[in-house]
């Protein structure tokens, strides 16, 4: 049985899409941080994005006993290409029929020079199962994205990738899947300590 504590990274007060695009997160709230650091298991894993918003969120959060594992891209946020770093707004009105569908059909369409929904999750997919063969009796605490959490959120409920979509991810907060013989059980999602 793995265990994984998803995280997602502090805030980074960016109100843009942002995926790939490495802005730093705000972890000035150190209440909140010292809550989410109590909450996490203390023998585990720690594995983070390479994003510096995530990466510094691991930091943040490890404690003496969290075995560091290197930071990896196959944990970041979904690749936005040319929209990466752009409103909403602007994004709908320049690219409105490609921008509906990414959000309301998601899966194979994706932004220009970006990825789709099931390329991202299938290369967050790819790293989870990983870590799963090496490591099948560890707590894994992994501080990654929105996106990122939303794909094993679909994953562990069997659902659509839009539906998935409903679900909030509050920043700082803790989503904890169990892995029991390559069946993902969503046990705990958004927790905010």
């Amino acid at each position: 049985m793995t265990v994984w504590h998803w995280v997602r990274h502090g805030p980074t007060h960016a109100k843009t899409l942002l995926g790939w695009k490495d802005l730093p997160a705000d972890l000035s709230d150190t209440a909140q941080i010292a809550r989410l650091r109590a909450h996490l298991p203390d023998r585990s894993l720690l594995i983070a994005s390479d994003l510096i918003r995530a990466s510094a969120t691991a930091d943040a959060v490890q404690g003496p006993d969290h075995d560091r594992l290197p930071d990896t891209e196959q944990l970041r946020e979904f690749d936005f290409g040319d929209w990466d770093g752009r409103h909403f707004s602007d994004v709908a009105a320049t690219d409105p029929e490609l921008s509906r569908a990414y959000w309301e059909q998601p899966g194979d369409t994706a932004p220009p020079g970006g990825e789709s929904w099931n390329a991202a999750a299938a290369r967050i997919n790819a790293q989870v199962d990983r870590i799963n063969a090496d490591y099948p009796t560890a707590e894994v605490i992994a501080v990654a994205h929105i996106g990122v959490i939303l794909t094993q959120v679909q994953r562990a409920r069997a659902i659509t990738a839009y539906d998935a979509l409903a679900q909030s991810i509050d920043n700082l907060s803790c989503t904890r899947i169990v892995w029991t013989d390559g069946v993902p059980r969503l046990e705990q999602v958004n927790h905010c300590p």
